[in-house]
């Protein structure tokens, strides 16, 4: 027999209401990248392999001419098969006592509340985790470190500091990742510290200002993306309080003051290059796009409904020279 405590299966179950008061929720939240910057792709199962080819295989000159009569030139390319995803399970879950429902005046709205406040748990979870996979370090095949003054070999002046050169930077690491990954970047992910000191550096202000007959010359996201001529910029303004349970509340930005180049493929594909992919395991009953569901049962022993969320993703790395990385790019 099992224990009095444990919730029967057929007492969990999804619920769809709830799952879309959650979709709605991470999808209004915008200071989460995590889902935006590279190609979601659904997946039926938790783990399974997808498929690579060699990008230089294209970029080689092998047509010539052909003599009447005779077969044309021809080749092929390699398909890796090895690479694989795992979607790893993550869930957390809030109660809601009988006492506290009882004494509310609108007791639906604490499963509101309560999801609302599990969504906002899987999305710093998820932006972690892509930072983690993504936002740092010794990734990516290109990577300057941001320094204070005359910078060297492998190092930009940060872009906090008047004589930087943000434009001429993003511009050359542009190029860069061209030559090692055969695709221009189509996208920059900004911390929230790094964003803000674009917004106000003088070459940005004076490209925004050219021309300018009356008011101010403003900067924001879209014209900011047009001068490094990019399709779009993220930035990563989720906070994330690192304090214990009962401490003073201290919050840290996710992203850090970082700056990261990236070319991501408009929608995923085999023969599609892209610089990452998010894998949502969707095959689950009752799962969303972002890979996740809510569940509310009855937890009796306690005298509580549970309200719980549970998703299932992979962040992958799929092709190192398809990014550029600048390490701490302002103070």
């Amino acid at each position: 027999m099992p224990p009095f405590n444990n919730p029967s299966r057929g007492d969990v179950h999804v619920n769809r209401p709830l799952g879309n008061i959650s979709v709605a929720f991470a999808q209004e939240e915008e200071g989460f990248i995590a889902d935006d910057a590279f190609p979601v792709v659904p997946v039926l199962k938790r783990s399974d392999r997808y498929f690579l080819y060699e990008r230089g295989e294209f970029n080689r000159d092998e047509m010539t001419k052909r003599a009447p009569g005779t077969e044309s030139a021809g080749g092929t390319y390699n398909i890796d098969n090895t690479p694989s995803y795992l979607c790893e399970s993550f869930a957390f879950h809030r109660d809601i006592p009988d006492e506290i429902r009882d004494n509310a005046d609108e007791p639906l709205n604490l499963d509101r509340d309560a999801t609302e406040y599990l969504t906002t748990k899987f999305l710093i979870r998820k932006e972690k985790l892509w930072a983690a996979t993504f936002f740092a370090t010794t990734i990516w095949t290109n990577e300057d470190t941001g320094v204070s003054g005359t910078p060297s070999a492998g190092e930009f002046q940060r872009w906090d500091e008047a004589a930087s050169t943000p434009i001429e930077d993003i511009r050359a690491a542009r190029t860069s990742t061209k030559l090692s990954g055969g695709l221009r970047p189509n996208k920059l992910v900004v911390g929230a510290q790094t964003y803000d000191s674009l917004l106000d550096h003088p070459d940005i202000v004076g490209r925004l200002d050219r021309g300018q007959t009356s008011g101010p010359a403003i900067a924001n996201k879209d014209a900011m993306a047009a001068i490094f001529e990019l399709d779009q910029i993220l930035i990563m303004d989720a906070i994330e309080n690192t304090a214990l349970e009962g401490a003073t509340e201290s919050n840290a930005f996710i992203g850090g003051k970082h700056a990261l180049l990236l070319y991501a493929a408009p929608s995923p594909g085999i023969m599609t290059a892209t610089a990452g992919y998010t894998f949502s395991w969707t095959g689950r009953f009752g799962a969303s796009a972002l890979s996740s569901r809510i569940k509310r049962f009855r937890m009796e022993h306690l005298e509580s409904d549970r309200v719980e969320i549970d998703a299932a993703f992979d962040h992958k790395l799929v092709s190192a020279d398809l990014g550029y990385f600048f390490l701490t790019a302002v103070n």
